[in-house]
This record gives structure tokens, C-alpha cells and sequence, in this order.
């Protein structure tokens, strides 16, 4: 175990040099994050209040969306383990006496909690000042609601890092990632509420959604922050988050036992 927290001690600690990377993005997720807030103000007065989420919690959501950034999109996969399956340098990490998966899966979350901690806290904090009020985050509903946000977020964590390193072990069985990379990660943007809110789906497609693993990245962390989702509602996701988490684990343990029979070197 020390090992592969040393893999991430290594990963954060490479992450947080980028720090000129991070003021560029923390400037386009306010502006971003302040279009998004217009837009639903928008369409809250034209349908007259009648949405599927009160507009002050879709105000919340949409800030942790843009705190948070990092730790949930699937598109923000390690471009270096890409790198290592098409150029060759996968051989060095077989010659490693460590587990592949474990590995990466360490560095993985090592990198997005180094870069959501240089993000989140100027974002959140821009977020709680702003004027008018109406575009301004709020504190949780409870201390209760805060610490059930903060279980799921480490479940959500998990979760999306799962997915991705099922994105990397399928890569092995192509000669390309960029195919794999492009379909499930832009899919999964969109089913996760990256891009609107579940609750907005329309009922029987959210129905559909809700069986599957995505619904249970950052859409329950954030709806429960925002008292969006509350009462044994929350405590049903949180079951549902730890079986995906171990399924989606298992799955990708099973691919790498696949893939480590048949790795090819493609670059020499």
C-alpha cells in the first residue's frame, strides 16, 4: 500500500506546479460558470418558476460543477497512460513488481486532487461574493448535508476514476485511443450532469439513467449539497454509488488480466 501512495504523493505533488495553468482556467470556469447562471435565471422567469430544481440550488450546482471541474470529467483522463500504451513505454511499467491498475488508479486521483484544490477554493470562494445575490452560492443546507457531500464526493471520485481506467484498459485492444477516448467519455459528460442537471431529463429517460453508473458521479454530491436531495433518497444513492464503484473496479481489474496476456509494443 506505502507504494502506491507514494504514486500518488508523486502525482499531487507534480499537479499542484501548474499553477499559471490554473489561474487561465479559474478565469474561464467564473465567466463560464456566471453564462451558465444567466441561462437558467433566463429560463426560470420565462417558465415561471416552474423548473425541476429550485433556481438557487441549480445556482449551487453550478458553481461545485466548475469547483469541482476537475475531479468528475472523464475527458480529463492522463494523456502520459494514453501515451504508454501507443508508444511502447508500457514496458517499463510491466517491469515494475507493482499491480498496473493500482498504480494508475493511484496517480489518477493524485492528479485530479492536486488540480481541483489549486481550482476549487478561488472558484468557491468568487462564487460565495458575488453580485447580486441572486448568482451567489449558498452553504449547505445542514452540517449533516456538508458531510454526506463530502462521503459522496470521494464515492463520486472513485467512481469516475473506475470509468476511466476502463477507458485506458480498452485501449490496449486498439491501436488507437482517441476512438474509445471520444465516445465514452463524451457520453458519459452529458448522462453524468455535466452538462444540465439530471433532474431536467426528461422522466423516462432519467428513469433509464438512474440504473446505470453515471447518475451517481457528480450528480449526487451536488444535488445534496444544494438540498436537492435529501431524506432516505440520499442514503439509497450512497449504496448505489459503492456498488458501481466496486463493479466498475472489478470490470477493469478483469480487462488489465485480459489486456496483460496480449500486450503488443507498438513503439519499439
Amino acid at each position: 500500500m506505502k507504494k502506491y501512495i507514494c504514486f500518488f504523493k508523486l502525482r499531487f505533488a507534480t499537479g499542484m506546479q501548474y499553477r499559471m495553468a490554473t489561474v487561465t482556467a479559474l478565469t474561464t470556469q467564473l465567466i463560464w460558470g456566471l453564462m451558465e447562471c444567466l441561462a437558467y435565471r433566463a429560463i426560470a422567469e420565462a417558465s415561471g418558476g416552474k423548473m425541476p430544481m429550485d433556481y438557487s440550488s441549480i445556482v449551487t450546482y453550478i458553481w461545485l460543477k466548475e469547483g469541482l471541474l476537475v475531479l468528475f470529467n472523464t475527458w480529463a483522463a492522463d494523456n502520459d497512460l494514453f501515451a504508454m500504451i501507443t508508444d511502447g513505454g508500457i514496458a517499463y511499467e510491466l517491469c515494475r513488481p507493482l499491480s498496473i491498475y493500482s498504480m494508475w488508479f493511484s496517480r489518477t486521483v493524485g492528479a485530479r486532487i492536486a488540480e481541483a484544490f489549486m481550482r476549487c477554493v478561488p472558484v468557491l470562494f468568487c462564487a460565495f461574493l458575488l453580485m447580486p445575490k441572486a448568482y451567489r452560492m449558498t452553504l449547505p443546507v445542514s452540517g449533516v448535508s456538508f458531510l454526506l457531500f463530502l462521503l459522496t464526493v470521494f464515492l463520486a471520485l472513485g467512481i469516475t476514476v473506475t470509468f476511466c481506467m476502463i477507458v485506458y484498459m480498452l485501449c490496449f485492444f486498439t491501436i488507437s485511443p482517441q476512438g474509445w477516448r471520444m465516445v465514452l467519455t463524451g457520453a458519459v459528460d452529458f448522462l453524468s450532469g455535466n452538462v444540465i442537471p439530471l433532474p431536467f431529463f426528461p422522466k423516462k429517460y432519467l428513469f433509464l439513467l438512474e440504473l446505470s453508473p453515471f447518475a451517481y458521479m457528480q450528480n449526487v454530491p451536488f444535488r445534496i449539497y444544494s438540498g436537492d436531495l435529501m431524506g432516505g433518497d440520499v442514503y439509497l444513492c450512497i449504496l448505489k454509488q459503492i456498488f458501481w464503484l466496486a463493479v466498475l473496479m472489478l470490470l477493469g481489474i478483469a480487462l488489465w488480466k485480459k489486456a496483460e496476456k496480449r500486450v503488443a509494443l507498438q513503439g519499439g
